[in-house]
């Protein structure tokens, strides 16, 4: 089982970058629970309704906005999990997520691939999600596989299952996924039963985890709600990752977007904790800024990486393990 160094713990040496001070990390803590419990957050599931009012939010129905106390908030933060384990087919690509830990992936998804025997542009086929997950195993810096692409060869209305069977099929390391919804996600979980060896044994070692995204700014569409409220009845992994965009989907400021970042992933984190108290979660983000010129997400800017280190140290302000988007 892979424990990795820790930058930014305090040794006697390495290199740490602390975005925010404890008092700056209090402001944002503050600054959401307002927004969730006043703005509230737009929840399109009737069964996430439900959920979210039995335990004493505010739930007006016709608009389906939720306001959420923030004392139902900061026990959902206190229930989950510190850590989670990212289980492989192989033991020997177990990882550990907790504290400042730090380990890498693939990201997903890629629209396009260059041939390698041809050099043709073109959409990416199955056999490519075969070749990048026998790559993926292969190379040591990566220490778990997400689906690098997605298949446009096959019928798309079952895209996410020949996806997971590709992938599941050829790495011995850990796969995480976007399933799409709550009924692929059951399907892809069957599938893992399968490889593992029955569903005692998946129960003690899920090889798969499950990734989903708010819809910026402030929604829980359904699909999103399924897959929290049904990964966490499976006890599998949910990334609750926010992809908002400062200046587009989010407010201009960085301050305000970690805010509304902030808001949608706690939200999800609270639903998975309220369908089962101490369901595993991540908190996620592949949040950035808006290029106001092309009206496109920009990565690889100073605005990213002081985002992407801002929300790792609110990951780590609430104990929570994180999954941050680098570029």
């Amino acid at each position: 089982m892979k424990r990795n160094f820790q930058p930014g713990l305090k040794l006697s040496s390495g290199l740490s970058l602390n975005i925010l001070t404890d008092d700056e990390l209090n402001e944002i803590h503050c600054a959401t629970l307002e927004v969730l419990n006043d703005t509230g957050v737009f929840v399109e599931d009737r069964a996430a309704l439900d959920c979210f009012e039995g335990a004493g939010a505010l739930v007006e129905r016709e608009s389906s906005i939720v306001r959420i106390p923030p004392h139902v908030v900061e026990d959902a933060i206190g229930s989950a999990p510190s850590k989670v384990i990212l289980y492989g087919r192989n033991p020997k690509h177990d990882i550990v997520l907790e504290g400042t830990r730090v380990h890498f992936t693939n990201f997903s998804e890629g629209v396009m691939v260059n041939d390698p025997y041809t050099n043709e542009s073109r959409p990416p086929k199955k056999q490519d999600l075969i070749d990048s997950a026998r790559v993926i195993d292969y190379l040591d810096e990566i220490d778990f596989c997400e689906k690098a692409l997605g298949a446009h060869d096959v019928d798309q209305r079952t895209a996410p299952l020949h996806n997971a069977e590709a992938y599941l099929t050829n790495t011995s390391k850990h796969c995480a996924f976007g399933p799409g919804n709550g009924i692929f996600l059951k399907k892809i979980i069957e599938m893992a039963q399968a490889i593992a060896g029955g569903v005692k044994a998946f129960q003690r070692r899920p090889i798969v985890s499950f990734t989903t995204c708010p819809v910026s700014p402030l929604k829980l569409i359904s699909d999103c709600c399924d897959i929290i409220m049904s990964a966490a009845k499976n006890n599998v992994v949910c990334n609750i990752l926010s992809m908002a965009m400062a200046g587009g989907t989010a407010p201009v400021t960085l301050a305000g977007t970690l805010v509304n970042h902030n808001a949608e992933v706690l939200s999800g984190i609270t639903l998975a904790q309220l369908t089962r108290r101490g369901a595993p979660v991540i908190y996620g983000s592949s949040t950035t800024a808006m290029d106001l010129k092309l009206a496109s997400a920009s990565v690889g800017t100073p605005e990213c990486a002081i985002i992407s280190g801002a929300v790792a140290r609110l990951a780590r302000y609430y104990s929570l393990p994180s999954y941050v988007a680098g570029g």
